[in-house]
């Protein structure tokens, strides 16, 4: 009895650890970004000879819908970057530009992420997208049956990719208005392959008032 009562006890526990591994009771807490904090990001486009410049500038005048990619060579972020580029022709037709940012350029990891992704991409090389305070799902997320769907969802899309860089860190999508308009949408990656709401994004987008110049309103 006493060997039934520690393997039920065992088989208990595992129950109990898998149950609670798919709530969101231990999922980190995003803590929402400010337009400040937003503003004063340094990024680097990715040339040659790369140039820096503060994240203000994507959305200063028109807005923008912003990808922070967890990791270019994971299928499901690959799968997230053809969700959003497939509005990339209605932010066309409302002036509003498409971007990304990734953490950082292992080998030819952006280069193949591009023919998913229909807008620039640019290097947050001190991870500031992913805060204020960063937030990671580590091998739970291998437990977490909506990963497993997930990543059944992106392999029957047809997406496929590699283990290059970290990929632990979780990402999100924001939608910025111009000016001080602030954060219309910030949408941050729960769990591996989390995507944002499309009709959300362009709920948002649709919000956008672009900069009127003082030109303009004469």
């Amino acid at each position: 009895m006493g060997m039934w009562s520690i393997g039920a006890g065992a088989i208990g526990a595992a129950a109990l650890a898998l149950l609670l591994a798919n709530t969101d009771v231990f999922l980190p807490k995003p803590q929402k970004a400010t337009l400040e904090y937003l503003e004063d990001i340094d990024l680097k486009t990715l040339e040659k000879e790369p140039m820096t410049f503060k994240a203000k500038a994507l959305w200063e005048n028109n807005g923008a819908v912003i990808m922070a990619v967890r990791r270019p060579g994971c299928f499901l972020c690959r799968e997230e970057a053809a969700d959003l580029s497939s509005l990339k022709p209605k932010l066309d037709e409302l002036g509003i530009p498409l971007y990304a940012v990734v953490k950082e350029e292992v080998k030819t990891e952006v280069k193949d992420f591009q023919p998913y992704f229909k807008g620039e991409i640019f290097l947050d090389e001190k991870k500031k997208f992913y805060g204020p305070e960063r937030r990671k799902m580590m091998f739970m997320g291998f437990v977490r049956l909506g990963v497993w769907y997930n990543f059944f969802r992106a392999r029957s899309g047809g997406f496929s990719g590699n283990l290059e860089g970290e990929g632990f860190i979780l990402g999100g999508v924001f939608v910025v208005g111009p000016g001080k308009q602030g954060i219309l949408l910030e949408h941050r990656e729960k769990e591996f392959g989390d995507k944002v709401n499309l009709v959300s994004v362009l709920e948002a987008a649709r919000k956008i008032k672009p900069q009127t110049s003082a030109s303009e309103k004469k």
